[in-house]
């Protein structure tokens, strides 16, 4: 299973950025994105950038690994990690629901 893994730009150089993530620094591939500048998320896979995040967007992804690493580690009440899902109902996109 590939896991994508929000990471930050610090630095460009060309088609590469040095980034930071959960697991510290890495260079990352730009060639699916395109141009970035620091400050900037970016959703990875294996060292390539696959999508441009914001700042809500790359938080809700960290929090979602973060109950990963939880159950992981045995727990079995992740619910915390999700306050954005809690307490409402779920919405399917407008492209899943049924048309009249």
């Amino acid at each position: 299973m590939c896991l994508g893994i929000p990471m930050q730009v610090l630095a460009v150089d060309g088609r590469y950025a040095r980034c930071a993530g959960r697991d510290g620094e890495k260079l990352v591939d730009l060639g699916l994105v395109g141009e970035v500048i620091p400050g900037q998320w970016l959703m990875t896979f294996m060292d390539t950038a696959r999508s441009l995040l914001n700042e809500e967007e790359a938080a809700l992804s960290n929090a979602a690994l973060d109950a990963l690493a939880a159950v992981l580690a045995g727990a079995d009440d992740v619910s915390d990690y999700f306050a954005d899902l809690t307490g409402r109902e779920p919405q399917l996109p407008d492209f899943l629901k049924t048309r009249p």
